[in-house]
C-alpha cells in the first residue's frame, strides 16, 4: 500500500516560504502556504523601495527557478541589483501565479495558534505520530487544518524592535507614535513630503538605519532645511561602516563607504553613546532622551526613524515544544554562529535540517524568523534552509546532510575605532587585501579544525575548502556537515 504524501504547511509566502513550497512539490510532498498578506510577499511590499545587497544571481532558488523555467520565465540579468519591489514583481508573482504553486497559496491568511491534533503541550505518549492542527483566520471567519509538518518562515518585518535601549519600549515611545516610523520609510520616494525640511533622528547602526541616512542626506541636498542626526547606542558608530571594498557582497560594502563618506563630511550629526530612555511630545517636534528625564542628553527633532532591527513574533507557537537561544531567540545550534555579540559577519556556515530541529518532531523554524533577534540575513542561507528540511520530511537524509551551497564572503566582521589604527584581525582594522575576508589567521584556524576568530563553533574542512571568512566561509557545493553544530 502506497503510503500517502505529507501535507506541509508553511507560514509565510515570501522567498523562502515560496521556495520552501516548490522544494516540497519537487519531492512529492503537499505543500500548503499560508500568507497573512493580500499578496505573495507582504512583508517585502512594505520596503519594496530597497535595493538589496546581493543581484540576481543569489535571490533564486534552484527549485523555484526550475519552476518558473518549465513557464518560459526568463532570469533577469544575474548582475542586475533589485529592488524588493522588483523581486516581487518578477520573481515572486510570477512564482505563485505561474506555477504549480499557485494552487497551494493561501493568502490573508493569519496563522493564530499551533498545536498537536489531541494533545496539548504536555501530553506526551504518542505525540510524535499526531498531525499538526494549525488555526488561522481569513475573511470567511476562523478556520483549520491539518500538516504532517510545518515551517515557519513568516519572517520578523511586522514585530520591530523598540527604541528604547532596554529592549521595551522608552517612556513615551507609544504616545508619540505618529512621528516614529520603523524599519526603512521611502524617504525620497513616497514618504518625501514627511521628512523634507524637517529635523529628522535616525536611530540604529545597521543596515536599514544606514540606508535611511544616506535617503535622508540626499534629501538634505534637494529640500532646505533638513537636518539629520544619528543616533548610535554604541560607543563606535564605525562599526557600521562594515567591510567596504573588501566586502564580497559590493553593495553592502559600498553602502558602509558612503555613510562614512557622509560622516567625514559633516553631512551628519553624529551621537554616540545615546541609549534612548525617554521620548516626549513637545507641540508638534518630540524630544528624545537617553538617561534621566532631568540630567541626562536629549535631541528635539521632527521625526524619528527607529531602525534597531526585529524581533521574531513567537505568540501562535506557545502549545508547541521548541527550543529557542535565551538572547537571540533563535534555533540553539545557530546562536553561535549568528551571535552579534561575538561578530557581525553577513554570512553564517550553511545549515539546515538537522541544526534547525527542534522538539517538537516535523516543526522547523527557517527564513530570517530562524535567526530570531539577530541581524544580516542572506535570501541564499534560507533557500538551503528549506531545500534541506524538505530533503529530511521526504527521507532523503543524505541529501539532507550535505551542503549544496555557496556563500559571498563578507569583508570585515568590525573596523577599527580609530581609522588607520595599529589593531589588526577580524576586531580591529580592514582584512588584508588579498584575502577578502576577516583575516588570514582564521582560514588556518579552521583548516585546523578549531574556531576561527569571531567564531566559537569547531568546522572540520579540508584546508582546501576552508575560504578566510569569519563566519565559517564559503562552503564547496558537496561539503558534508561532519561534526554537529555545539549550543
Amino acid at each position: 500500500m502506497t503510503e500517502p504524501m505529507k501535507t506541509v504547511a508553511i507560514i509565510g509566502a515570501g522567498p523562502v516560504g515560496l521556495a520552501a513550497g516548490a522544494h516540497a512539490l519537487e519531492r512529492g510532498l503537499t505543500p500548503v502556504i499560508l500568507e497573512v498578506g493580500p499578496e505573495v510577499g507582504h512583508a517585502m511590499r512594505q520596503w519594496s523601495h530597497v535595493r538589496l545587497f546581493s543581484p540576481w544571481e543569489y535571490n533564486i532558488d534552484s527549485a523555484a527557478g526550475r519552476l518558473l523555467a518549465a513557464t518560459g520565465w526568463n532570469l533577469p540579468d544575474p548582475q542586475h541589483y533589485p529592488t524588493g519591489g522588483e523581486l516581487v514583481e518578477r520573481y515572486l508573482t510570477p512564482l505563485a501565479t505561474r506555477t504549480a504553486l499557485k494552487d497551494h497559496i493561501q493568502t490573508s491568511s493569519r496563522v493564530t495558534a499551533i498545536s498537536r491534533v489531541g494533545f496539548d503541550k504536555v501530553k506526551t505518549k504518542g505525540r510524535d505520530r499526531a498531525q499538526f492542527e494549525i488555526h488561522y483566520q481569513n475573511g470567511a471567519g476562523p478556520k483549520k487544518l491539518r500538516a504532517d509538518a510545518i515551517i515557519d518562515a513568516s519572517g520578523t518585518w511586522f514585530t520591530p524592535n523598540a527604541a528604547g535601549a532596554s529592549g521595551l519600549a522608552a517612556v513615551g515611545e507609544r504616545e508619540a507614535y505618529e512621528r516614529i516610523a520603523y524599519g526603512m520609510p521611502d524617504v525620497l520616494g513616497k514618504d518625501r513630503a514627511r521628512y523634507a525640511s524637517k529635523t529628522v533622528a535616525v536611530l540604529g547602526s545597521g543596515h536599514s538605519a544606514a540606508g535611511s541616512l544616506i535617503e535622508l542626506a540626499a534629501l538634505k541636498e534637494q529640500a532646505a532645511g533638513t537636518q539629520v542626526i544619528w543616533l548610535v547606542r554604541g560607543d563606535n558608530p564605525e562599526k557600521a561602516f562594515g567591510g567596504g571594498a573588501n566586502d564580497k557582497l559590493a553593495a553592502r560594502g559600498e553602502l558602509g563607504s558612503e555613510l562614512a563618506r557622509l560622516v567625514a563630511a559633516g553631512s551628519l550629526k553624529v551621537e554616540s553613546r545615546f541609549s534612548v530612555s525617554h521620548i516626549d511630545l513637545q507641540d508638534s517636534r518630540i524630544r528624545i532622551g537617553a538617561g534621566s528625564s532631568c540630567c541626562g542628553r536629549h535631541a528635539v527633532v521632527d521625526e524619528l526613524i527607529v531602525a534597531t532591527g526585529f524581533r521574531p513574533d513567537l505568540s501562535f507557537l506557545s502549545e508547541l515544544r521548541i527550543a529557542l537561544d535565551p538572547a537571540l531567540e533563535c534555533p540553539p545550534a545557530l546562536a553561535p554562529l549568528i551571535d552579534p555579540n561575538e561578530h557581525s559577519c553577513g554570512t553564517v556556515r550553511p545549515h539546515g535540517a538537522r541544526e534547525l530541529g527542534q522538539p517538537e518532531p516535523g516543526f522547523y523554524l527557517a527564513g530570517m524568523k530562524s535567526y530570531g533577534r539577530a541581524p544580516t540575513f542572506l535570501m541564499l542561507t534560507g533557500y538551503e534552509q528549506v531545500r534541506s528540511i524538505m530533503a529530511e520530511l521526504a527521507g532523503d537524509h543524505a541529501a539532507a546532510e550535505r551542503v549544496e551551497l555557496l556563500l559571498p564572503e563578507t569583508g570585515v566582521c568590525s573596523r577599527s575605532a580609530t581609522p588607520g589604527g595599529s589593531e589588526a584581525g577580524c576586531y580591529g582594522g580592514p582584512a588584508p587585501a588579498q584575502s577578502g575576508a576577516c583575516c588570514n589567521d582564521d582560514a588556518v584556524a579552521k583548516a585546523d579544525g578549531k574556531s576561527g576568530c569571531g567564531c566559537s563553533t569547531a568546522v572540520k574542512a579540508p584546508a582546501s575548502a576552508v575560504k578566510a571568512s569569519c563566519c565559517g566561509g564559503a562552503s564547496t557545493a558537496t561539503q558534508p556537515r561532519d561534526e554537529p553544530v555545539s549550543a
